[in-house]
């Protein structure tokens, strides 16, 4: 079980990969009609597609509300579940006690004595369709209520770039059109050849996901400890395989003047606007009104079929172990929804504690 102690939303995930089913506890949420369509988009998205880049495990995604939810409507507290319908824990029979490098199995071992590595358990990437619940329902109202709108993208497998914010404006329109196939803004065919490359070789390849929040208002957020950044980013990193968060121009700000990348005021229809977006819609903590934007460091995924060098726990000897299953080969892919819907918490929660409500 894992909890979000929001300013105002408060968020419980549990169960684990292998489980019977995982869900989500959610209070603190306002009162909603909850839009199938929408929530069923986005969990598709983030659910396997049986296409090159994602898992061959074949799981619906489909949520069910158990408590919170009438005729439709969210008003307060709720709790959704999803049912695991596609398990094989067979394929860790003789992974027992021995930790996959750079998974949570050896740091579990060290928290708790746990040996039984089982589908990442509470660790696994499944616990994101959970999140994506709450994700698309917080996107839901930001849109209904405030007009803003959450869109990430894969700008980057591997060494292979598309298209990035930092390059050129991007409407809604074109990050949109992305999402029905392949996530990228660019041609896609040498990124899903790096994938390929990449699951030949036994191996795995890391993405960068850009996000871009269109419409949020301005004054949002505080100093130091209340920063929306700190807030967004604290979201972000409770993705599994999250290694780097930046906003704006992020560390190219680092390595240029104050005058390159200084973000000029201007008075426009009467109202003092910041013309540039070098700082990613954010100052001191507070939304500016610009857009916010985000770049989203994966790591490949650990399992891989490579043979690799571990230990035997029971034994306490050194081994090598080939992992076998059912994994992404880029794992970044499938997390574009994730990062929309870490994101899109985040702004509701930031919204909720400001009253603007």
């Amino acid at each position: 079980m894992s909890l979000y102690n929001g300013d105002k939303l408060k968020i419980e995930i549990y169960g684990q990969s292998h489980a019977e089913k995982i869900g989500v506890r959610v209070s603190g949420f306002p009162r909603m009609k909850i839009d199938e369509e929408r929530l069923s988009e986005l969990m598709q998205r983030r659910s396997p597609s049986g296409a090159v880049y994602s898992t061959k495990r074949k799981e619906p995604d489909q949520p069910i509300f158990e408590k919170g939810v009438d005729n439709g409507v969210i008003d307060g507290d709720f709790e959704a579940v999803i049912y695991n319908r596609d398990v094989k824990s067979g394929d860790y029979n003789e992974l027992y006690a021995k930790p996959r490098p750079s998974h949570a199995d050896l740091v579990r071992y060290f928290k708790s004595g746990e040996k039984d590595y089982r589908g990442g358990g509470e660790f696994s990437g499944r616990l994101t369709a959970p999140m994506c619940i709450v994700g698309a329902l917080c996107k839901q109202y930001l849109y209904e209520k405030f007009g803003v709108e959450i869109l990430a993208y894969v700008e980057a497998v591997g060494k292979i770039a598309g298209v990035s914010y930092r390059d050129s404006i991007l409407t809604a329109d074109q990050i949109k059109d992305c999402h029905g196939g392949f996530p990228s803004l660019s041609d896609c065919r040498a990124m899903l050849q790096e994938i390929e490359n990449a699951m030949e070789d036994g191996d795995s390849v890391g993405a960068t996901v850009d996000c871009v929040v269109f419409n949020f208002p301005e004054g949002i957020g505080g100093s130091l400890f209340d920063g929306l950044e700190g807030k967004i980013a604290q979201l972000v990193y409770a993705i599994p395989a999250v290694k780097g968060v930046e906003f704006g121009l992020g560390f190219g700000l680092s390595t240029s003047t104050g005058y390159e990348v200084n973000d000029f005021i201007s008075m426009v229809d009467g109202k003092p606007t910041v013309m540039t977006n070098y700082a990613g819609g954010i100052n001191g903590g507070i939304s500016n009104g610009n857009q916010i934007t985000l770049s989203v460091a994966f790591r490949p995924t650990p399992s891989i079929s490579k043979k690799q060098r571990t230990v035997d726990l029971e034994k306490m000897q050194d081994v090598e172990i080939e992992i076998k299953g059912r994994h992404d080969p880029c794992v970044g892919v499938r997390a574009v929804p994730v990062v929309e819907s870490a994101v899109a918490i985040a702004l509701l929660d930031s919204i909720l504690k400001e009253n603007r409500v």
